[in-house]
């Protein structure tokens, strides 16, 4: 049975989805005032093998990701690059989708724009109003945290840490991996030259924290079995999310949460001000294929930080073609021979053990590639050869790096 580890309870549990053989699965998306760089397709790919492992598990799934076009990061890019919002976030959604397809990656069912769903998020703040949760501030409306008794469980947040005097903060996010002790913002209301919606709560925009618990309300209706993103949204997000919806609603938001860590580079954090941000599209000049940038990324463990350097790129890189070029003679001694049955589960066998073990791609594969290994090709029968290959394509379904 497939144990992952969940951060709400901070421990490994036994998968087992809301309603039988289904699962409900939410992440977030990218913020799409910038193009998404290796680092943010870390976690993308991770979720994307999730997803890929639960279909090949037998459960069959719904996923949504939103993407985040509406954000004070939005409107100060577009002043810089004097282009308006929607030109700027559409840009870089047609990069994010057709990279998403360079890579592999399963397109999720719902990939809902924020600036969508604005009349869901003024119902939620509504509601929020009513209950005394949220209150209006110099145009503004803000969440009280202290109304909602879960508040910071997802983190571990020391709560006696929050302080007496009423704080609030306005921005929609804060540089810093730190936490905001107050009241976080839900709308921001009218500002001369920002893009703005007319609405019964006023007029204004939506807060970037509130725009995830919008869509999932919209397009789901009931507990989530999966919710995921980067370990960053631990910070002033996820928690506030989860805050939101189950301020309107009866039940818990997710049953799971899962955080993927972070890509350093040269054993740094990217950052624009060390200018070691690195794109697909760079990796792709430096020769490397778009199947070998998906297998760099996805090889590690989503709970340990993974390290971009050339060495590491083109150890990674290598590995995969020492494999397929080993897949290649096998398939050339297939003759169209019935399949092995032992040999095809044996090699799953190994895939399943270790990717039941919290998603352990790394493991996932050596184990394969050592199982591959230790075959001798000049003994090799057709129907062994037949029964790894079909083996290995069914494995590819989750890593999508082998064929």
């Amino acid at each position: 049975m497939l144990r992952i580890f969940n951060t709400l309870g901070k421990k490994l549990e036994a998968f087992r989805p809301v309603r039988p053989r289904r699962a409900d699965v939410f992440t977030c998306g990218p913020s799409v005032y910038q193009r998404s760089h290796i680092g943010n397709f870390r976690t993308f790919l991770f979720e994307d093998i999730l997803v890929r492992y639960l279909e090949y598990s037998g459960i069959r799934v719904k996923r949504g990701m939103n993407l985040t076009d509406i954000e004070d990061k939005a409107f100060e890019e577009a002043r810089k690059r004097r282009l308006s919002v929607k030109d700027l976030t559409e840009e870089n959604i047609k990069n994010f989708i057709r990279e998403m397809r360079l890579l592999r990656m399963k397109i999720p069912d719902y990939l809902p724009r924020a600036s969508e769903a604005v009349d869901q998020v003024v119902q939620i703040i509504q509601q929020l109003l009513n209950r005394k949760i949220a209150y209006r501030y110099r145009g503004n409306i803000y969440f009280d945290p202290l109304k909602y008794s879960r508040f910071g469980e997802l983190y571990g947040l020391d709560m006696s840490r929050w302080p007496k005097k009423k704080r609030r903060f306005h921005q929609d996010t804060y540089p810093g991996m730190r936490w905001n002790l107050g009241d976080f913002i839900l709308w921001h209301g009218y500002k001369e030259g920002e893009l703005a919606w007319d609405t019964p709560i006023g007029r204004g925009r939506p807060s970037w924290n509130i725009q995830d618990a919008c869509l999932v309300l919209k397009y789901y209706h009931g507990t989530l079995s999966i919710y995921g993103g980067g370990i960053d949204n631990l910070f002033r997000h996820h928690d506030y999310t989860r805050a939101i919806i189950e301020s309107v609603r009866p039940y818990p938001m997710a049953r799971f949460w899962l955080h993927c860590y972070h890509l350093m580079v040269e054993g740094e954090k990217m950052s624009k001000s060390k200018g070691n941000i690195y794109y697909v599209e760079d990796l792709l000049k430096d020769g490397y294929t778009a199947d070998q940038i998906r297998f760099f990324l996805i090889y590690g463990h989503y709970r340990k930080k993974l390290n971009y350097t050339r060495e590491n790129l083109e150890s990674a890189a290598e590995k995969l073609r020492n494999l397929r070029r080993k897949m290649r003679t096998i398939v050339r001694k297939t003759k169209r021979a019935k399949v092995d049955r032992e040999m095809l589960e044996g090699v799953k066998g190994v895939f399943k053990r270790e990717m039941d073990d919290d998603l352990n791609v790394e493991k996932a594969f050596d184990r394969v590639y050592e199982f591959v290994e230790g075959i001798k090709l000049e003994t090799m029968k057709p129907e062994a050869a037949s029964g790894l290959i079909k083996g290995l394509k069914q494995i590819d379904e989750v890593l999508r790096v082998l064929f």
